[in-house]
């Protein structure tokens, strides 16, 4: 089973820009689907955004659409989520995810149950 570390996660401002990293250990790298997905206190974890095996794939929440993009470097085992012109409701928890298994259309990419491997987390904090 692949082990998924995160970073990049830190303190800035609203309007700013990260770049958080996951990166893979163990399986296959290629052979995974990626999702990032967010956990605020005391709510649901919540899916950002998902990739595909070759990259040619993507899906975003509407809420980031636009802002963020999510990317793989096969060759480096490692995902990665830009994430630019941040606000208030971007921080929490940031996770990234993997699996192996088909998912047909944008609910099952973007539903947690769908993937079997997680991170433990970079945690995003923003001041106004």
């Amino acid at each position: 089973q692949v082990q998924l570390v995160e970073s990049g996660g830190g303190s800035v401002q609203a309007g700013e820009s990260l770049r958080l990293s996951c990166k893979a250990a163990g399986g296959l790298f290629s052979s995974y689907r990626l999702g990032w997905f967010r956990q605020a206190p005391g709510k649901e974890r919540e899916f950002v955004a998902a990739i595909g095996w070759s990259g040619g794939t993507t899906y975003y929440s509407d809420s980031v659409r636009g802002r963020f993009t999510i990317s793989r470097d096969n060759a480096k085992n490692t995902l990665y989520l830009q994430m630019s012109s941040l606000n208030l409701e971007n921080r929490g928890i940031y996770l990234c995810a993997a699996d192996t298994t088909w998912a047909a259309g944008a609910a099952m990419w973007a539903n947690p149950t769908r993937y079997h491997s997680w991170g433990e987390g970079t945690q995003v904090t923003l001041s106004s």
